[in-house]
């Protein structure tokens, strides 16, 4: 048996809004499916075994025996139906109930008045419940059964075969014809009812669906934490407004602004804080800016505003300025008063683009140079900006492939004691050469690779590296001789130094006493229990520290205490005016008096002249490293130039030795 129309699979899910035993999306489940058309299907089995009892009842008060008869065997039959539904045969139920209506029909047709029976008027009823209630199979046999038999009975009229006898009333006539037309109409009641019912159904279902797609165009077009527009948005209302802009000679801007303190604000008072603080810039945003404008949010602490119909660039400074005022004004969240500002991006159609992409690359770009700033400032995009973005790419992926395709090399600058010229140590200096622009300056990568976090990585390779050599090296060093590695503060803070140092000096089976880690101040300015920790346990294995480019930072002298550090390296920018410069004499005195009295050695870089060796001597410094001596050397000239002066060493111990 097929499957039952449609609208009648959904009518049980009316009696409420969420009726026991549905499906979560509210429609009724298979379960009550059934139930509701085995119910159904039994209400229309009583009705019609009523209207057979009373029509029964009618025709033996009349004295028709026969069709008395006839209804009594239906009756029955409408009886084994009932039993059959119920045992939940529905569709064996309603062939019996729908047959047994069609042959009594058929043989009251043959017994009584033919094509003027009223028992024809059931034919239709007995269609519609087949097709409501039935399989097509038992709808169209019943019709062809129907159709012949009508055919047959109008055949044999028309050859005498049969003489249907002339209508008379009679009291069971009017009887019949009622019962016909209430059990009909009843029965059609009820299924109408589904019908409507279902018709309703599937409107509320239509609601919640236009509903549902409401609210997921909309949670697809706006950030779900402030409710403002997204990207998608913002590129809709850029390309409207860029087609205005167009006609009208005007200028789009948009304007890209990261809230400089947040992190700082997230991380110390939570993330439900940092949302809050969201919500309110994005709700002061919206304020202050006109209605044809619009505020977006790109995702964190970022927001987008597209502002259409501007004159010129002014009006989008002071709007600028307006944001960061705005922002400035202390915020309270979860019941404390907090302060952030804004950097600020700033870049126009069709000056700095005419696509949404291209603008939007561009103000992102001018909103990181108002971050480099240090915050709390407005850049307007220009092209030197995008130069140097697109050379800032260049250089990272080269990089990249140049630390796997061995472009890297590092070269060793010797370090010497000034009363004795004796080499102590070296400090190691990377270098690149790249196969297509040459020899680059580090001036130029090194802070590419701190700002985008790839120093961890080659300064990884820098430790490793510069062990690898001193284990080549280890059987010509003289005692005490340590070669010197920068750490950039980027390491600290997104590496695991310990490890990585640990890893390269076990790799290579180098000393740690060979090893000098240079340190910049904003490293330890940085003070946390972890740092302290990590640096104690390096100190305990042997390595040595030292503080890098000293006088050029904070200078701090606790640092110096708590850190245990073994040695200051002055500054090449005090060093190489020591000999015209009185202040810069006097700075480089006072840190080596400084040193010395809290037991720390000096070194001076820089050095490129006999008279900065002999102020410095004068001064009291006891270590340098410049031009005196050598520029950085490559590894396989600094093996010799180390086995030279060794050598030159061990030949003046000889002589001092004969001479005394």
């Amino acid at each position: 048996m097929t499957a039952p129309p449609a609208f009648l699979d959904a009518p049980s899910t009316l009696q409420d809004d969420r009726p026991v035993g549905s499906t979560p999306d509210g429609l009724a489940s298979p379960q009550e499916v059934a139930a509701q058309r085995q119910q159904r299907v039994m209400q229309i089995i009583g009705a019609a075994l009523l209207g057979t009892t009373i029509s029964g009842a009618a025709n033996l008060a009349s004295g028709h025996w026969a069709n008395a008869g006839v209804l009594t065997a239906v009756s029955l039959l409408m009886v084994l139906a009932g039993l059959l539904v119920r045992a939940k045969s529905i569709g064996p139920g309603v062939a019996v109930l729908l047959g047994s209506l069609t042959v009594m029909v058929s043989i009251f047709s043959w017994m009584n008045h033919g094509l003027r029976d009223h028992s024809l008027l059931v034919y239709p009823a007995i269609l519609i419940f087949a097709g409501v209630f039935g399989s097509w199979r038992l709808l169209f046999g019943l019709l062809a059964f129907m159709m012949t038999s009508v055919s047959a009975l109008a055949l044999a009229d028309i050859q005498g075969w049969h003489r249907p006898a002339v209508p008379a009333f009679s009291a069971s006539s009017p009887v019949n014809i009622l019962v016909i037309l209430g059990v009909t109409a009843a029965s059609v009641w009820m299924m109408t009812a589904d019908l409507r019912r279902a018709l309703a159904l599937l409107r509320r279902e239509n609601a919640r669906v236009e509903r549902s797609r409401e609210q997921l165009e909309h949670m697809a077009r706006h950030d779900a934490l402030t409710g403002l527009p997204n990207r998608l948005v913002a590129r809709d209302r850029f390309e409207s407004a860029r087609r205005r802009a167009n006609r009208s000679s005007q200028n789009v801007a948009l304007l890209y602004l990261d809230l400089d303190q947040f992190k700082t604000i997230n991380d110390s008072l939570g993330h439900v804080a940092g949302d809050e603080l969201l919500v309110q810039a994005g709700q002061r945003l919206t304020r202050l800016v006109r209605r044809a404008d619009t505020v977006c949010r790109l995702g964190g602490d970022e927001f987008l505003l597209v502002l259409p119909d501007l004159g010129d660039a002014q009006a989008a400074a002071a709007l600028a300025t307006k944001v960061q005022q705005v922002l400035a004004e202390p915020f309270t969240v979860c019941g404390l008063e907090v302060s952030t500002t804004a950097s600020i991006g700033v870049a126009l159609h069709p000056q700095d683009g005419h696509q949404f992409d291209e603008v939007l690359k561009n103000v992102d770009i001018a909103m990181y140079k108002a971050k480099e700033a240090g915050g709390n400032a407005v850049r307007f995009f220009n092209p030197e900006m995008n130069a140097g973005v697109l050379e800032h790419t260049a250089l990272l992926a080269g990089m990249r492939a140049g630390l796997a395709r061995g472009e890297f090399q590092l070269h060793f600058q010797p370090q010497h004691a000034l009363d004795s010229g004796r080499v102590i140590g070296a400090e190691a200096l990377l270098r690149w050469t790249h196969p297509e622009r040459g020899p680059i300056s580090p001036v130029r990568f090194i802070p590419v690779a701190e700002k985008s976090g790839f120093i961890v990585e080659l300064g990884a390779w820098v430790v490793r590296e510069a062990c690898r050599q001193v284990a080549r090296w280890e059987p010509q060093l003289p005692a005490g001789f340590r070669v010197s590695v920068n750490l950039s503060p980027v390491q600290f803070r997104r590496g695991d130094v310990e490890a990585m140092v640990m890893q390269a000096l076990e790799s290579s089976g180098v000393s740690p006493r060979r090893l000098d880690l240079e340190l910049t101040e904003s490293v330890l300015l940085e003070e946390t229990y972890e740092l302290s920790s990590m640096l104690s346990r390096l100190r305990s294995q042997g390595v040595c520290f030292s503080i890098d480019d000293f006088g050029t930072g904070y200078s701090n002298l606790g640092y110096l205490k708590r850190f245990e550090v073994t040695r200051l390296k002055i500054d090449q920018s005090f060093v190489r005016r020591l000999t015209q410069d009185a202040h810069d004499a006097a700075i480089v005195g006072a840190i080596v008096q400084m040193a010395r009295s809290l037991r720390l050695a000096t070194l001076a870089e820089g050095v490129e002249d006999e008279a900065t060796l002999v102020a410095l001597r004068r001064l009291g410094c006891e270590e340098g490293q410049g031009w005196l001596w050598a520029k950085a050397l490559p590894p396989e000239e600094f093996a010799a130039y180390l086995q030279r002066h060794c050598e030159r060493d061990a030949d003046l111990e000889v002589t001092s030795e004969v001479t005394g």
